[in-house]
């Protein structure tokens, strides 16, 4: 399938309500979000910012964040993360962004706890992405996976991301 046939093909699931993601060939979906899901995304963007500098140069990252775009991964995979960071603006305005993000963030859909707790997290680190966080609007409980370590918060918490960028989540 070519890419823009995929891309349509992705579309038109998100014109039906769905939202659909390809990871290693796998097809998942995900109804689209409610309005608790679309609430938690726009408050943690709202404090997405770079981290104060500690030296004379700042961190370099721009903290570009995207909701809810296609990113395709070396492997072909097709996310679409609740939130994903940049440090510069990606490429791509009309396909799908190939630039890996420096984090994700993804916000859990009640009845698809697999896809964001066991399927994406190790997906995300496999692909370079350095930072995951996974929030739970109904328990509060938040994860912050890198590479190295995992660990576990109660929202609201302050998090500071490998890239540079402080969020709270």
């Amino acid at each position: 399938m070519t890419m823009k046939v995929e891309m349509q093909t992705l579309l038109h699931a998100d014109e039906l309500g769905v939202r659909l993601e390809i990871v290693r060939g796998l097809p998942l979906w995900e109804a689209q979000p409610v309005v608790r899901h679309q609430r938690a995304i726009d408050r943690i963007r709202s404090t997405i910012r770079p981290t104060p500098p500690t030296g004379e140069h700042g961190n370099g990252c721009g903290c570009v964040h995207l909701a809810d775009v296609y990113v395709r991964f070396a492997d072909g995979s097709l996310k679409r993360p609740d939130i994903s960071l940049f440090c510069r603006e990606p490429d791509e305005e009309e396909d799908a962004v190939q630039l890996v993000p420096e984090a994700v963030i993804e916000v859990v859909s009640r009845g698809f706890e697999a896809k964001d707790l066991e399927i994406g997290p190790p997906f995300y680190l496999a692909q370079g992405v350095k930072d995951v966080v996974v929030f739970d609007p109904a328990t509060l409980l938040v994860l912050h996976l890198q590479r190295t370590e995992a660990r576990r918060y109660t929202s609201p918490v302050d998090l500071i991301l490998l890239c540079g960028c402080t969020c709270r989540v």
